[in-house]
C-alpha cells in the first residue's frame, strides 16, 4: 500500500504490465479494478502459493505462461516479455520477477504438497529456469527508497 507519485506501488506494476500480458490478475490480495485470485491451494504458502494461483488460472483459462511480478517493482521494463524470452526465466536478483509456462501448475501443486522446500530458490532449481541480466531493477524495500524516487 506504499504510494509513489500519488499512486501505489501495485498500480504502477500494473501499469508496466498491461501492455505485455493479454490478461492481468493480482494474486493473494483484493485489488478494486484487476481480476484477483486467492493463492493456491491456500495461504500462508508464500511466494509458490502466489505463483500456483497464478499458473492454475492460466491453465484453466487457456494461457501459455505466467509473467509474474512483485509489487515493490514499480520501474519495470517495457519488454520484459520479449527479454525473458520463453520460460521459465527470471530477473537475476529479482527471482518473482519470472515467466513460467502455465504447463508447470500441476508441478507446481506436487511441489507444495511434498517439499518441505518453499523458497523460490528452490523452485527455480526444480524447474531449471534460466537467469536472465534485465539490468538494475528497482525495488523498494523501505521508506527511504521511495523518498529517492518520489515526486
Amino acid at each position: 500500500m506504499a504510494v509513489l507519485d500519488g499512486q501505489p506501488l501495485i498500480a504502477h506494476v500494473i501499469a508496466r504490465l498491461r501492455p505485455q500480458v493479454d490478461a492481468l490478475v493480482v494474486v493473494g490480495r483484493d485489488h478494486f479494478s484487476e481480476v484477483t485470485v486467492p493463492d493456491v491451494p491456500a495461504p500462508g504458502l508464500g511466494p509458490l502459493g502466489g505463483l500456483n494461483a497464478a499458473l492454475t488460472y492460466a491453465a484453466a483459462n487457456g494461457f501459455d505462461a505466467v509473467l509474474t511480478s512483485g509489487c515493490d517493482l514499480p520501474r519495470l521494463p517495457l519488454n520484459l516479455v520479449t527479454r525473458l524470452g520463453e520460460g521459465p526465466a527470471f530477473a537475476t536478483g529479482q527471482p518473482l520477477l519470472a515467466i513460467w509456462p502455465a504447463a508447470l501448475a500441476p508441478v507446481l501443486a506436487v511441489h507444495l504438497a511434498q517439499s518441505v522446500d518453499r523458497s523460490v530458490s528452490g523452485w527455480i532449481a526444480v524447474t531449471t529456469a534460466r537467469a536472465v541480466d534485465l539490468g538494475p531493477i528497482v525495488n523498494i524495500n523501505v521508506v527511504s527508497d521511495l523518498a529517492t524516487l518520489g515526486e
